[in-house]
């Protein structure tokens, strides 16, 4: 029957409906006919880390100062976090509210995507976020051996559901105005229970997978190990246009890319792919999934592999 040209133009709107109706019993929101012709050559998948590979439910499990008390450091963060949308941010402001702390009211909020975030707290500049951007906002009066010390004595302790080698490993440094870095919060991320299996399976199908992050090379280095990405496909300290960099170098080097990811930081790579793919987050305002063609409405990573088949 299909050997008619006007068979063969319902042919393909039907099966573009049946292939959007499965993925909708699958827990898959997909917006329009045409990303399902461009999943079908997708050869390359970037997973973000925080969020994507681990459950995107960070907690604080140490505090180092250099000359404050542990809680006057997370009263500043908190401050300065308390309206970000990032998971860390999440976790610095719980734990502040665990502890009971009078978190400042703030001024002149700035939020740079994988970055960190900056405020007026008490009458001077406070920024928490990555140790390059943190120490380039303020001149920093303690020395290069002091901020690395700073980093060892943070202790990350493995949360009871998971062992240490499944704990993704963050830092958030804090510095103030005519200080400098004045401390770090240590924060772990547990893997999702699916990442493994999930990376193995696209790798049985052939599709090269990829691990682009803002989070610091330790950590990285860390999940893409134990979830068997190879090591040259791991990229750490990225921003978010050089993570859409990556992928556009990728496309032009012939791969058709998959982009897998949660929050604000990893909407230019969405769009930057040729197929966005949203992880779907409780977030009101979630520009991942907004740039996606794909949202995930089970949260599952596993879900993924329904565009492997």
């Amino acid at each position: 029957v299909v050997s008619c040209p006007c068979a063969l133009g319902l042919a393909t709107p039907t099966a573009i409906l049946i292939g959007t109706s499965m993925g909708a019993k699958r827990g898959l929101l997909i917006r329009g006919g045409d990303v399902l012709e461009r999943l079908a050559g997708i050869d390359a998948i970037v997973l973000d880390k925080t969020g994507t590979l681990t459950k995107g439910k960070p907690v604080v499990t140490s505090i180092a100062s250099l000359a404050y008390d542990g809680m006057e450091i997370l009263r500043l963060a908190a401050a300065v976090e308390k309206t970000a949308l990032h998971p860390i941010a999440n976790a610095i402001t719980k734990e502040a509210e665990l502890c009971k702390l009078d978190i400042p009211t703030t001024s002149g909020q700035l939020t740079q995507p994988g970055f960190g975030c900056l405020a007026e707290v008490d009458g001077r500049l406070v920024a928490v976020g990555n140790l390059d951007w943190v120490h380039n906002r303020f001149e920093t009066k303690a020395s290069p051996t002091e901020l690395s010390d700073l980093g060892k004595r943070l202790e990350f302790v493995p949360s009871s559901e998971a062992s240490s080698s499944n704990q993704s490993k963050s830092i958030a440094y804090i510095g103030r105005e005519g200080e400098g870095i004045i401390g770090a919060i240590a924060i772990s991320d547990v893997l999702r229970d699916d990442a493994k299996s999930t990376v193995d399976r696209l790798k049985q199908e052939g599709i090269a997978t990829y691990i682009l992050s803002g989070d610091r090379k330790e950590a990285v280095e860390g999940i893409g190990e134990t979830v068997g990405i190879r090591s040259e496909n791991r990229r750490s300290s990225l921003t978010p246009q050089e993570k859409a960099g990556i992928i556009s170098t990728l496309q032009g080097e012939g791969h058709r890319v998959a982009m897998v990811g949660d929050g604000i930081n990893d909407a230019p790579s969405l769009a930057a792919a040729d197929v966005g793919i949203a992880m779907r987050t409780h977030s009101k305002e979630n520009a991942a999934s907004d740039a996606a063609s794909v949202v995930l409405l089970g949260n599952r990573l596993s879900q993924v592999e329904f565009f492997a088949l």
